[in-house]
């Protein structure tokens, strides 16, 4: 089987085509489209969603931490994680994590770095935490008896069953020490009208969306026992944010959120 197979639509892709990268074909702009049709705001999501990664990494060097693990890191745009973390402290430490194997061939731009600090790519599935963590790669780049941030920004809600997605975060967070940090942001249906509620359940039964939403109540199992990072878990766009003119989480409509392990 061809593992490029550039007929099926991949989420990786399709988030680069809305972020306004290169790096995508036609399944993924068509499959990108459909959701903009459904959803005239899903681009905003998607760049409010990215700058709440560049804001909680900030926030993290800013506080100390210096080893990220990036798990679902789609394809390179400005300002990846490492560029963020080793600008504020060359020597941080970044592993990023994902399945599609076209980020593979663009792992090289992902991986260049601070030359004090380290980056490696390891091609791994969320669904399989224990790869990524017996991966050799992660012993050479990151050291797991120091603090960590776990980053599951926009890849939870691709785990649409909740059992599955929570056996997986406390997989990755029982194998990281006290002080590390998880960052994870997810779809959300709660500010939106029955309409929408209903497009997006009958795209998700058909198979033409990926993305499974939660509900408050549901993201929040997730930081269970954590200690969130103030405002806790609000729309992306309302998570520290840089400027008081932004998108409203009706037109976000993706929960985030930053929690330390204590």
């Amino acid at each position: 089987m061809d593992r490029f197979d550039t007929s099926v639509a991949h989420p990786a892709r399709r988030y680069n085509y809305w972020l306004g990268g290169k790096d995508h074909f036609a399944a993924d702009r068509e499959s990108g489209d459909l959701i903009v049709r459904a959803f005239p705001t899903a681009r905003t999501a998607a760049l409010e969603n990215r700058a709440f990664l560049r804001r909680s990494v900030q926030f993290l060097a800013e506080s100390g931490v210096r080893q990220f693990l990036d798990i679902g890191t789609g394809l390179p745009v400005p300002d990846n994680t490492h560029e963020i973390a080793q600008r504020i402290e060359p020597t941080a430490r970044v592993l990023y994590v994902d399945n599609d194997p076209i980020v593979m061939t663009h792992s090289r731009a992902l991986t260049i770095g601070s030359p004090t600090g380290r980056t490696g790519y390891v091609e791994a599935d969320l669904r399989s935490p224990e790869v990524i963590l017996g991966h050799p790669e992660l012993r050479k780049v990151l050291d797991l008896r120091e603090p960590v941030a776990l980053l599951l920004v926009a890849v939870l809600h691709f785990l649409h069953d909740d059992a599955e997605a929570e056996r997986v975060v406390g997989e990755l967070l029982a194998a990281l020490p006290s002080g590390s940090y998880l960052v994870a942001s997810n779809l959300t249906l709660d500010y939106a009208p029955p309409e929408q509620v209903a497009k997006h359940e009958e795209l998700l039964a058909a198979g033409r969306t990926d993305a499974r939403a939660r509900n408050r109540a549901e993201f929040a199992t997730f930081f269970t026992n954590l200690e969130l990072v103030p405002p806790g878990i609000v729309a992306v766009s309302d998570w520290q944010p840089s400027t008081d003119t932004r998108p409203t989480a009706a037109e976000v409509s993706i929960y985030g959120a930053a929690a330390r392990l204590p």
